[in-house]
């Protein structure tokens, strides 16, 4: 008897339909990778500034906000202004390099300037702020 010997096929895996799926992940991890905040989630309404310029969202900021009541943060975290020399001083050189005032333009100047010179008093030499682009008219 001579039976038919069928060679079974090896399954065939649809390679296009898995680059597609693939391709989809990686972007949908790349777009979900890239939103991060630069700014602590503080409401500060900024002052505008005609001649403000935009700084690359990379670099990593430690900033100093003061609130319209006064508040001071640094990096999101209330201290005191008395407090705020020696946090200061405690953050890494790096950190230290790359610090920011970011202040609420309803804060009082009083308090803007304690904070001022506290962080000059911590060895802070160049302070940038952080501002609005003005509207244009």
């Amino acid at each position: 008897m001579n039976f038919a010997v069928r060679k079974r096929r090896a399954p065939l895996i649809i390679i296009v339909s898995l680059v597609d799926i693939l391709i989809i992940l990686l972007i949908f991890f790349v777009v979900s990778t890239t939103f991060k905040k630069d700014q602590p989630e503080v409401q500060i309404n900024l002052p505008e500034s005609k001649t403000a310029t935009k700084a690359p969202a990379e670099t990593e900021r430690a900033i100093v906000s003061v609130d319209e009541n006064d508040q001071v943060q640094l990096d999101g975290k209330s201290v005191g202004v008395e407090e705020l020399e020696t946090a200061v001083r405690d953050l890494p050189a790096e950190r230290k390099s790359t610090l920011a005032l970011q202040a609420d333009r309803k804060a009082s100047w009083g308090a803007i300037i304690k904070v001022m010179d506290a962080l000059k008093l911590a060895g802070v030499k160049n302070l940038p702020s952080f501002t609005r682009e003005a509207a244009a008219k």
